[in-house]
């Protein structure tokens, strides 16, 4: 849970200091060069990597039995879910733009229950409810204007893409994150570049892109591992809840930023947050359970109780965690779990 709070603060900062940046770049080509810089910046961390240790990686590589979800974040989530969103910001007022973004992390969680079977207690759909509502409160804009439009629904669709993006990631999150998180910054930045172009925005100087991809490299790259490490041992829908304190931190941040005075309404969601939350960090979920024969292959170490296979000569590789093709013997028994990579059976 801690990967997935980390992964709410990189990102949540992500907003105010993006702000500064909007004020000499038009917000597509910002958008693309925010994505554009998590992608390079992981391909080169794994190269500096790969150049420092001679180890074999410990993580699993993407195989062609990934690439259709990988595929289908890169489309639904850095391709698909932009227009939409530009389409219902063109025709909706921001106050209600504002408010229907919280939509995200609800329209993931319904995906991962409905769709994908993800187990989601009563005490995790409360604690959903409550970090929707504080975010709900966060975004109220009482002076705006307000209202629905056909733009709405784009900005609804955008949601529902962005819920799919998650979905479809938390399928091979149990491979290497830094591969699974560069390909679809480079491939969500060069769409945005590519539409920008097209569109005929101006391109920002090139220091101000520099402090983009460096602000991208962080704040989305180092954010989306973070999210992706996260969903191994949580599950789609606990880790979008998570997440979805990232507007905190934003505020928090702007505060500083811009001397921003907080309404009454933050103070007042900070404790509907927290205790959102909380529900999910004291949350325990135990069960008879059966484990049917499995192979796959993810990082892994022996001491968690799923994995006791053995090795050829050689034993263990140092520090224990490593990644090869291994199996699971089918096993029924009872213990707390989470909805992790070897708890995704259907209740």
């Amino acid at each position: 849970m801690i990967q997935a709070l980390l992964a709410a603060v990189l990102f949540g900062a992500s907003a105010p200091l993006a702000k500064l940046l909007l004020g000499v770049s038009e917000p597509i080509p910002l958008a693309a060069f925010l994505y554009l810089g998590s992608g390079f910046g992981l391909a080169l961390f794994r190269s500096l990597q790969r150049r420092i240790s001679r180890e074999a990686p410990a993580e699993a590589h993407l195989d062609r039995d990934d690439l259709p979800w990988l595929a289908g974040a890169i489309l639904a989530g850095g391709v698909g879910a932009p227009l939409a969103l530009l389409f219902g910001l063109r025709h909706t007022p921001a106050a209600t733009a504002s408010l229907l973004l919280n939509f995200e992390g609800v329209a993931t969680a319904l995906i991962a229950a409905l769709v994908f079977k993800e187990a989601i207690g009563r005490r995790a759909f409360w604690a959903m409810g409550l970090v929707t509502l504080a975010s709900v409160l966060l975004s109220w804009d009482a002076g705006g204007r307000w209202g629905f439009s056909p733009g709405a629904l784009g900005v609804l669709g955008a949601c529902l893409l962005w819920g799919l993006d998650n979905n479809f990631t938390r399928n091979i999150s149990a491979k290497d994150p830094l591969a699974i998180t560069a390909v679809k910054g480079l491939g969500a930045g060069t769409f945005s570049l590519v539409l920008a172009a097209v569109l005929g925005n101006p391109f920002p100087d090139l220091f101000i892109a520099v402090k983009a991809m460096a602000l991208g490299s962080v704040s989305y790259g180092a954010s989306i591992v973070l999210f992706i490490l996260a969903m191994r041992s949580l599950g789609a829908a606990r880790t979008s809840t998570l997440f979805s304190t990232a507007p905190f931190v934003g505020a928090a941040l702007s505060f500083v930023l811009f001397r921003e005075t907080p309404g009454a309404l933050f103070a007042v969601a900070v404790p509907v947050m927290a205790g959102g939350a909380a529900l999910l960090l004291g949350e325990e979920h135990g069960h008879l359970h059966r484990h049917p024969f499995l192979q796959h292959e993810h990082r892994h170490s022996h001491d968690d109780g799923h994995h006791t296979h053995e090795h050829a000569e050689g034993g263990l590789p140092p520090g224990g965690c490593h990644s090869h093709p291994h199996t699971h013997d089918g096993v029924e028994h009872s213990h707390p779990h989470a909805p992790d990579i070897h708890h995704r059976h259907r209740h």
